[in-house]
């Protein structure tokens, strides 16, 4: 197989690179190394890494392999002939593969005296993983002696394993299709992070991608389509496929030959490829090449397989063998998400199959398809893996469940005894922005920068110890609706995937956010330069309030992506200078205040001014009696949510933005009759998941709380059908002396977030 650049990831960094004090003594926190490994010892000295050094190792295959991977790093980047020598004592790195060792599985040590560098692993997976991080010493250009032309590395030890045993990175190649060699650089990439499973989502609504030599329509007919922004052909557009030579097509697919090659270029890598292929709904271009298997006939709106049809399970069960055939993975992955079932309620085949099978609805027939495709999947030795629905209705045998809306499905999964992998939207969904929208490319929504990602925990702590047992791992999710290059799936991917790798291999004890930020830095200039297109780290300053009631006062917390940002701000909303007041300690504010911060290097201020406002108004506290209740999805802090004093931030998931699916009706005690001449609040709107501003925002108040008297009305003037996420201030201004103050808001469509009633 022919090798591509992977190995030169390690010594490019020091091209170029003026090294003008060598460094012979280290700390951990010298150490660049992700994802951290579980224990690392510093000794004193250093090995010489040079043109004499030679490699040692047994006949075994594996060894052989990744001793040559490694002659292959260097050499790509020196002039030396790295040879090996059996005998060889002093100045030698030592693979060693000891199947009876207590290594773990995936696990290593690691061990650099001065005299040597010695890998030592049970697996070849675990010789592979020490060999990522050896190479990530080689990257660090502190350790280069551009003068003298080599390398001085650090004696330690290290010994090292993963946390959790599925490390995933999903890429949805369905809505845009990405060229072969792309799908070799991600593999790279993973690879370095020491990820070991790929979920290829190969199908669905965007185009059928893979091969079927016994179905040719899947491609002739369901890999191309009339417009290339998926944007506009889903919403706006026609939702046409068309052929390969047609005008303006814009697909592909891959070849049985391609998929073949990839699947074993990630085996090299130790990463398990997972196809997805759809079912029972996100089928429409399915539908579209045979539209005999669905429901009527009339493909126009349906994006389901008909469920009563025997012609159904002879379809998915000729293309799964195929499938199956192509990818010898242990599990396959057959979605099972969002199924809308609207035809099956009017087909008569679907009904009469409910009835013969003694089902109760659609529901129940939907697990009779997954249940009757897990066996299929058991009878040929694999395992089934869907999304969170297909709790519904009962699992099937071995069944696998992916957790994806939230962590509830999983918790339910792991409790009745079944294996989870976690990848709630919240923390491992990569399609979301990590930056204020303003200064993004179009996203699908959220807000979940690379910080956030490391935070999370796979194992929900509902679950006890036994239960816990059954999370394998994580994955991160990239859909691709509004990610039309590879450049662009780099540019959402780094550095979320770091954290993830942190999350999933280093264990939570030694999880570092700040010397994370440290080494994050270091890796982005790496990837780089090795042309991987990465976000920068954002300027913006995260302001997070606490709320003192006793004080009466609000707590301003700064935070920033960066290592030890320099942060200079102001009160009063000027502009932040450099002889602005530092930030060391929380900012207080007593009354309002619109607080404006920056980063600040050498003396002079980043491009970005990060601005908010803070109110200790006179209605915190208050209570609040709901005429319309809140959504049970997004409660937000339950009743207290609309006046406890915090603002949201740019995703409605953050713990403060309070969601409604009716029109919000609330009224305000203030506790006693007074002044009053200022009411707003804030709304969002972000259209792809369906959130938009109220047709208008209404106040009224009351002396008694009986008799209401309307003060004012705000009309929206965001169009419903602005894409990109906004924001609105619906602000009232009067004069008035009461206790009540109610606030209407008349829904437009979809959800509505409503943030802090402020009250004066």
């Amino acid at each position: 197989m022919k090798i591509r650049w992977w190995f030169g990831i390690v010594i490019l960094f020091f091209v170029g690179c003026k090294q003008e004090v060598q460094k012979t003594d280290w700390q951990i926190t010298d150490l660049q190394i992700v994802p951290r490994p579980k224990q690392i010892a510093l000794g004193k000295g250093y090995f010489e890494l040079n043109e004499k050094t030679c490699l040692r190792y047994n006949s075994f295959s594996e060894e052989i392999r990744i001793a040559d991977n490694l002659t292959k790093a260097i050499e790509e980047k020196t002039l030396w002939t790295i040879r090996s020598a059996d005998a060889a004592r002093q100045n030698v790195i030592c693979f060693v593969l000891d199947s009876l060792s207590d290594i773990s599985a995936e696990g290593y040590r690691l061990a650099i005296t001065p005299e040597k560098v010695e890998f030592k692993a049970k697996t070849s997976a675990g010789l592979f993983y020490g060999l990522q991080t050896f190479l990530q010493l080689l990257a660090d250009t502190s350790l280069y002696d551009t003068k003298e032309q080599l390398w001085r590395l650090p004696v330690l030890r290290i010994e090292d394993e993963p946390a959790f045993a599925y490390r995933g990175m999903h890429l949805d190649v369905s809505r845009h299709f990405y060229p072969v060699e792309f799908i070799y650089k991600y593999l790279d990439l993973m690879s370095y992070y020491k990820f070991n499973t790929f979920h290829w989502h190969l199908t669905d609504a965007g185009g059928w991608r893979l091969e079927i030599r016994q179905y040719p329509g899947l491609v002739e007919k369901g890999a191309w389509r009339t417009q290339e922004d998926w944007r506009k052909w889903w919403v706006g557009g026609d939702r046409k496929y068309a052929l390969k030579d047609d005008p303006g097509a814009y697909g592909g697919y891959y070849t049985e030959k391609e998929i073949r090659n990839i699947v074993a270029y990630a085996a090299e890598r130790h990463i398990t490829v997972i196809p997805e292929i759809e079912m029972p709904g996100h089928s429409e271009e399915v539908l579209h090449a045979y539209p005999e298997l669905g429901c009527s006939g009339d493909i126009s709106d349906s994006g389901e397989f008909c469920a009563g049809k025997e012609e159904t399970f002879a379809f998915i069960e000729k293309v799964l063998t195929t499938v199956m055939e192509l990818f010898p993975s242990e599990y396959i992955h057959i979605g099972g998400d969002e199924a809308s079932k609207k035809h099956w309620r009017k087909c008569r085949y679907c009904q009469e199959r409910i009835k013969k099978e003694h089902l109760k609805d659609e529901a129940e027939l939907q697990s009779y398809f997954i249940q009757r495709v897990g066996k299929f999947i058991h009878s040929k030795g694999r395992k089934l893996i869907g999304w969170d629905e297909i709790l519904e209705g009962g699992l099937a045998e071995d069944a696998i469940v992916m957790s994806w809306r939230g962590e509830k499905g999983g918790i339910t999964a792991a409790k009745s005894g079944h294996d989870v992998i976690m990848t709630p939207g919240e923390y491992c969904y990569f399609d979301a922005y990590q930056a204020d929208p303003v200064t993004q490319p179009y996203a699908i929504g959220g807000f979940t920068p690379y910080l956030k990602v490391y935070s999370y925990n796979p194992v929900p702590p509902e679950l006890n110890v036994q239960e816990a047992r059954h999370i394998l791992g994580a994955q991160a999710n990239v859909w691709t609706e509004y990610i039309a290059t590879p450049e662009h799936v780099e540019y959402m991917v780094f550095p979320r995937m770091l954290a993830l790798s942190e999350v999933l291999w280093t264990p939570r004890g030694k999880k570092d956010s700040a010397d994370f930020k440290r080494r994050v830095a270091t890796h982005i200039q790496w990837l780089k330069k090795r042309g991987v297109c990465v976000f920068e780290l954002s300027d913006r300053i995260d302001m997070q309030a606490e709320v003192d009631t006793v004080r009466k006062q609000i707590n301003v917390t700064f935070g920033n992506e960066k290592y030890r940002p320099e942060i200079r701000y102001t009160v009063d909303g000027t502009l932040p200078d450099q002889n602005s007041a530092l930030y060391t300690t929380p900012v207080v504010i007593r009354d309002s205040g619109r607080i404006k911060a920056a980063l600040f290097e050498g003396g002079k201020r980043s491009g970005y001014i990060s601005s908010a406002r803070f109110d200790y108004h006179r209605a915190i506290g208050k209570p609040v009696v709901y005429h319309t209740n809140y959504s049970g999805a997004y409660p937000a802090a339950g009743a207290g949510t609309l006046t406890d004093g915090y603002r949201g931030g740019l995703t409605y998931h953050d713990g403060c933005w309070q969601g409604f699916l009716k029109h919000i009706d609330v009224t305000i005690d203030m506790g006693e009759n007074m002044d009053l001449g200022y009411v707003s609040v804030k709304f969002m709107q972000l259209t792809g998941p369906g959130v938009y501003m109220p047709r208008y925002v209404k106040v009224s108040v009351s002396e008694d709380g009986n008799h209401f008297r309307e003060v004012g009305k705000v009309v929206n003037d965001i169009p419903d059908d602005r894409p990109e996420l906004c924001f609105k201030d619906f602000t009232l201004h009067f004069k008035e002396h009461a206790r009540y103050i109610r606030l209407f808001a008349l829904k437009q469509k979809g959800f509505m977030f409503a943030d802090e009633i402020v009250i004066y």
